[in-house]
């Protein structure tokens, strides 16, 4: 078994696509992974199972649709959440204002969309798969986070820098584990 990151996109946002984490993971578990464990209610899990990353996350998505919800789900591998935060091309007053933006496809950076609509001192930074935002007014009140797959040219799931943090965390205590 080996360990992994999903990321699920849209889940318990606003009202949409609720499930409670219990029944999140009592979903993962059915599927045959292992000690799943979830971060916020937004859908970030750290689990252990057998099987390739693009079939674990269809399987999941999957079950999902059984259940009504549209989640699209991204499963990386624990080196790759630890390289992005690594990588993390600013330094924020706090991690709450940098978002990490994973790619479900190839980026392609709408550089004149991003200054149409930032604020001062919003940055905006990519490489494969990855598009790194910095908000210092706030990632919520940001005029660039509603349009975020429109600045990347390709569908996006977001995680600030506090998230990607805890999903260490939680990707150490695993590894100490097994």
């Amino acid at each position: 078994m080996s360990l992994h990151v999903a990321l699920l996109r849209g889940l318990n946002v606003g009202g949409a696509n609720a499930l409670p984490m219990a029944d999140l993971r009592a979903l993962c578990a059915g599927l045959g992974w292992r000690e799943v464990q979830s971060h916020l209610a937004s859908g970030n899990l750290v689990f252990e199972a057998e099987g390739g990353r693009g079939a674990l996350a269809d399987a999941l998505r999957e079950a999902l649709a059984e259940r009504g919800l549209d989640v699209p789900v991204l499963v990386l591998p624990p080196a790759r959440i630890r390289r992005a935060v690594a990588a993390c091309p600013f330094a924020p007053a706090a991690p709450k204002l940098v978002h990490a933006c994973f790619a479900f496809g190839p980026l392609r950076l709408d550089r004149a969309l991003f200054e149409r609509f930032a604020a001062p001192g919003d940055e905006v930074a990519a490489e494969e798969h990855l598009l790194w935002l910095h908000t210092p007014g706030g990632f919520g009140r940001s005029k660039l986070a509603p349009r975020l797959e429109a600045i990347g040219g390709a569908p996006l799931t977001a995680r600030n820098l506090s998230s990607l943090g805890k999903l260490i965390e939680l990707l150490d205590a695993g590894e100490e584990t097994r």
